[in-house]
């Protein structure tokens, strides 16, 4: 029997239980994660056995095709059912991580030919993946880590964010419909329709699942880093911005304010505190009032404090309604009317809480630093060791090269905004799962693939 005739009668054998699953299914939509698990599970080794690479390139464009004309849609049922961030924003987001997540092309393969044979490396699919992904990115992640996920070869199986579980439901539903329409398997991405931390749990104990892939919170990657399972983390991030005397104020200003002000500072990769030099602050203040940010006074930044923060023995902690929300908005709960602002000034200490517990919220506290050295200490203690991202504006390369040395992000962006971090506005791809915990950095398809080596003895196929 050869091995064409082998794999029709496996694709035959897998295509009749898949009709039994997919009749749970609503476009990969399961009540129960144990279903939504076995019907990837089967989806992807008919994904791997009968599918060409040329075959995932072609049904990962359809998508592209289809996600881009839905984009509107996305965002503007992201921020109603969310209540977070900006329409505007949420619409550049989804076409980003459409037209710049890679898909096969970023799979190479390495060779080498010598006299002892043929070596070859590959990126193999691990198999089926637990994917958990956040409101504050939701149809944007599903995107993203499905043209990743499937371009190298595997399954998903999504668990989202409850609070935004009726959008990314759609936009799964769109996906796999797309999938199944361009010839390929049912079930290739899947959810629960009632996401829940049961589910979690089902994930990352079934044998089925290979890689847990999670973006959000580092309560969570953590979670699936002590599940026993191989895992891929994109935790939190504090991101400072330092600028030093040497910066261009007009650009850093400019700079500043949109990418800190951006879809209300939902990214976690977004300007969450700024650190300058004591004899270029008044300008920079200056300059940013300019563009349309607001400062409020000390008075009033110990108003906002108690607003926006939730404190118990000392201790801060973001109080969650207002995670997203307008400038207008929050600086209306402290009895000013500035409807036209995007981002909340406020002039703090070093320590202050503004400064070190991220916020996700378009408020950018201002540190004064008597000398460089000041900023970059400083800076490296607001980042927390999180590693994700970092900023600097400055015309002096010592400078620049210090402070990257010094923070050690997987994200340094030099005069700009950190949002061509990952390619809005910059060189490179688009990702929303930036894996600086596990050290995957930037996710890309071969992010999800194992490296396989085939080896072909005695010459190989040298003809030299």
């Amino acid at each position: 029997m050869d091995e064409i005739m082998i794999k029709n009668i496996v694709r035959e054998v897998l295509m009749k239980t898949n009709l039994d699953i997919s009749c749970k299914s609503d476009q990969g939509v399961f009540e129960d994660v144990n279903d939504a698990i076995d019907a990837a599970y089967i989806a992807q080794r008919d994904w791997y056995m009968n599918y060409k690479v040329e075959d995932r390139r072609r049904i990962i464009e359809a998508i592209r095709v289809v996600a881009r004309e839905n984009a509107p849609m996305f965002a503007k049922m992201i921020h109603e059912e969310t209540g977070m961030g900006r329409y505007e924003d949420k619409i550049t987001k989804n076409l980003a991580v459409i037209d710049k997540t890679p898909g096969v092309e970023c799979l190479v393969t390495d060779a080498i030919s010598g006299d002892s044979g043929l070596m070859i490396e590959e990126q193999a699919p691990f198999g089926v993946i637990g994917a958990i992904t956040p409101s504050t990115n939701p149809t944007e992640t599903i995107i993203n880590n499905t043209i990743s996920m499937i371009g190298g070869g595997n399954a998903v199986v999504f668990n989202v964010h409850p609070g935004a579980k009726k959008v990314c439901a759609v936009c799964l539903q769109i996906l796999h419909k797309t999938i199944v329409e361009n010839g390929g398997p049912a079930n290739l991405i899947t959810m629960q329709r009632k996401p829940d931390m049961e589910a979690v749990n089902k994930l990352t104990a079934s044998p089925k699942i290979r890689l847990m892939v999670g973006t959000g919170g580092m309560g969570m990657v953590n979670a699936l880093l002590k599940s026993g399972k191989k895992t891929i983390g994109a935790g939190a991030g504090n991101p400072p911005v330092v600028v030093d005397d040497t910066a261009d104020l007009d650009k850093a200003a400019s700079e500043i304010y949109r990418g800190a002000s951006f879809d209300n500072n939902l990214l976690c990769l977004a300007e969450k505190e700024t650190f300058v030099m004591d004899n270029v602050a008044d300008e920079l203040i200056r300059k940013m009032c300019a563009c349309g940010a607001h400062l409020i006074t000390p008075q009033e930044t110990e108003q906002l404090l108690k607003v926006i923060f939730l404190e118990k023995d000392g201790k801060y902690s973001v109080n969650k309604k207002w995670v997203g929300k307008d400038a207008s908005l929050i600086l209306e709960s402290i009895g000013i009317k500035d409807a036209d602002t995007r981002l909340v000034l406020c002039e703090v200490p070093h320590d202050h809480p503004f400064v070190l517990v991220e916020q996700l919220m378009p408020i950018m506290p201002i540190v004064r630093c008597k000398t460089f050295e000041d900023c970059v200490k400083y800076a490296v203690v607001a980042e927390n060791g999180n590693r994700h991202t970092a900023s600097m504006f400055s015309k002096n390369v010592d400078h620049m090269t210090r402070f990257a040395k010094e923070i050690e992000t997987t994200i340094f962006t030099k005069n700009a905004a950190t949002l061509v971090g990952v390619g809005i506005g910059g060189e490179g791809h688009t990702t929303m799962t930036i894996a600086g915990p596990t050290g995957e950095g930037l996710t890309c398809a071969r992010s999800f693939t194992r490296r396989r080596r085939c080896m072909l003895a005695d010459g190989g196929l040298r003809v030299i």
